[in-house]
């Protein structure tokens, strides 16, 4: 049974995500914590590990999941459910392209998606910061921490504004990370 429903939730996530891993954040988050395969906590620490291993951040979500959750079947059930609709979708747009290339309903459909997906990235942006910073409304989370990832995300777009290459990024961001554990 847990294969079953692995399979089906990553199938959900992937047939109702668009524009990539980080807007898929958000439903991913709330599905996993839902079914109780993983903690928030958990999910934080695995977007980190997930950013710096190869592939796609979906792909390593999903199999990562599965595998906690089911072992080897489990992580190719929710793998396979997570790509499925992508492959599918893709497969029509490729056959069909040429025929709606030019419709004003197609490019209507995509204008309105883009403000979604920024909504989505938003939001799990703001969930992965409440969790990492431990945000209360009693304003608690103004503490040291919070103003050196502050600090290091000015660091970060300064790097992003001066076209830094991108392993010396994530190389630093390793090293910051590294120090900041030590607070």
């Amino acid at each position: 049974m847990i294969y079953l429903e692995l399979f089906l939730t990553f199938l959900k996530i992937g047939a109702f995500t668009f524009g990539g891993g980080y807007a898929m954040l958000a439903l991913v988050q709330q599905e996993v914590v839902a079914h109780g395969w993983m903690a928030q906590e958990d999910i934080v620490n695995f977007v980190a590990i997930s950013e710096s291993t190869p592939g796609p951040f979906a792909v390593n979500v999903s199999t990562y999941v599965g595998y906690e959750t089911g072992g080897i079947l489990g992580a190719f059930l929710a793998t396979l459910g997570v790509i499925l609709p992508s492959f599918v979708i893709i497969l029509i747009v490729a056959k069909t392209y040429e025929r709606f290339k030019r419709s004003k309903m197609v490019s209507g459909a995509m204008s309105g998606l883009k403000p979604a997906v920024i909504g989505l990235i938003a939001s799990a942006l703001v969930t992965t910061a409440i969790s990492t910073f431990s945000l209360s409304v009693d304003w608690s989370f103004l503490n040291l921490r919070f103003f050196l990832g502050i600090a290091l995300l000015a660091v970060f777009l300064f790097m992003l504004y001066k076209k830094v290459n991108p392993i010396k990024v994530i190389a630093t961001s390793a090293v910051a990370g590294i120090l900041v554990g030590f607070i």
